[in-house]
């Protein structure tokens, strides 16, 4: 009895152990298997802080090697140009030339045409006129017969309206909805007259040079709705400019001749205005300049004011500049850059006798007959040299692709 007490304490015993090393077997494989799991997150961890770092290190190769290809084209200078396509014309002298929207607008007192880089002709219409001029806002553009009475609307499909004015047409200007604005001359008085694209009559104001004086410039907003003039007269001897904007929407409607802002300048001469983008136009004074911003009621946003005389003007979307004659010998004028905000971003002198100087794509344009140079936007030089011939026109048409108009014909040039 006492030998069978004895053998299940042993049995007892021997079973706990045996549940006790089964328990600690088990213990340990959890552990195990918990380790393995902490080293698999370990691995997957560290796998991603080098796939990370891997990868911050090429974009920050590719940034370098963007930003020193992006350098080296800002700095890069060019000595000599390709042609890439040669147009001979018959009647070169009367044929003007005007980038649109990616291609060109060819015209002449016979008509127009649009034409590609490769000068294929995508369109062409014609008409009589004594003396064509154009304005051209992306694809929409209307060409005036100066002091005549025909006008013409087109956009990248051909022409869209015509109208035959009462009286001689001294300004014509586009938006980029087709909308257009013309200054009429009637002798005694004038007229701002405002058309569809389709040439018919939306708006006439007449003006009187009393009141509110005679224009001499007429701009609009892109979308058509605000149209800008200037307007200038003599008040107790001394010149006075007023800028006015009309509203030909629905918030100009219950305001006199649409008048929605307007500013009085005296003693200062405004030849010229112009929309800039969507939002902000400029006026080009005889003592620097003034910028207005507001799609539906503009106003008056900064002055900026210079003490030297101004011969010549030029701008885009981006840059306003003025030029000045300088007094040194070395170099004949000095050049003034100012962002669309009034900031000037640089002054350089130069010393070349220019003709004509404009923005065209982004770059300075500067020639006279038988020179032409190039500066990119920061004032960098891309390009100073002569050609054989005597240039009539010269603007940008693509990256480093310029239309050059000889009096021998037109090429399509790139500089190497």
């Amino acid at each position: 009895m006492a030998n069978t007490i004895k053998n299940i304490r042993k049995k007892r015993r021997k079973k706990k152990l045996l549940a006790q090393k089964a328990k600690l077997a088990k213990a340990q494989a959890s552990m195990e298997g918990g380790n393995q799991a902490q080293d698999y997150q370990n691995r997957i961890s560290r796998h991603k802080r080098d796939s990370l770092k891997r990868t911050l290190i090429t974009a920050g190769i590719i940034i370098v090697a963007v930003f020193l290809i992006l350098l080296y084209f800002e700095k890069r200078s060019y000595r000599n140009y390709k042609i890439l396509q040669t147009s001979e014309q018959e009647d070169i002298v009367s044929t003007k030339y005007v980038e649109m929207d990616g291609r060109i607008l060819r015209y002449s007192p016979d008509g127009v045409s649009l034409v590609n880089s490769k000068m294929d002709t995508v369109w062409s219409e014609l008409y009589d006129m004594q003396n064509p001029v154009a304005d051209v806002c992306g694809s929409k553009a209307v060409i005036a017969d100066r002091d005549g009475t025909t006008m013409e609307m087109f956009n990248k499909d051909g022409r869209t309206g015509s109208v035959t004015t009462s009286y001689s047409i001294v300004k014509a200007r586009v938006s980029a909805s087709g909308l257009v604005a013309v200054i009429l001359d009637g002798g005694d008085e004038t007229w701002i007259n405002f058309y569809g694209s389709d040439g018919s009559l939306i708006a006439e104001n007449q003006t009187k040079v009393d009141d509110p004086g005679y224009p001499l410039d007429v701009a609009i907003s892109r979308d058509g709705v605000i149209m800008m003039v200037t307007y200038q007269f003599v008040d107790g001897g001394d010149t006075t400019s007023y800028v006015a904007f009309y509203n030909f929407g629905d918030v100009g409607q219950n305001e006199d001749d649409r008048i929605v802002s307007g500013y009085t300048y005296e003693g200062v001469v405004i030849p010229q205005i112009q929309y800039l983008d969507s939002s902000q136009s400029i006026a080009l004074r005889d003592d620097g300049f003034a910028l207005y911003k507001g799609k539906q009621i503009p106003k008056e946003n900064k002055i900026v004011k210079v003490d030297k005389e101004i011969v010549s003007t030029f701008f885009d979307e981006d840059n306003i500049g003025l030029v000045f004659k300088n007094g040194s010998k070395d170099k004949l004028y000095t050049m003034e850059v100012y962002s669309t905000g009034g900031k000037l971003k640089f002054k350089k002198d130069f010393n070349i006798p220019y003709t004509t100087i404009k923005m065209s794509e982004g770059n300075i344009l500067m020639y006279n007959s038988s020179q032409m140079c190039v500066l990119n936007s920061r004032g960098v030089e891309k390009y100073m040299g002569t050609v054989d011939g005597t240039i009539n026109d010269f603007f940008k048409i693509g990256w480093n692709k310029y239309l050059l108009v000889l009096d021998s014909g037109v090429n399509v040039i790139k500089f190497t």
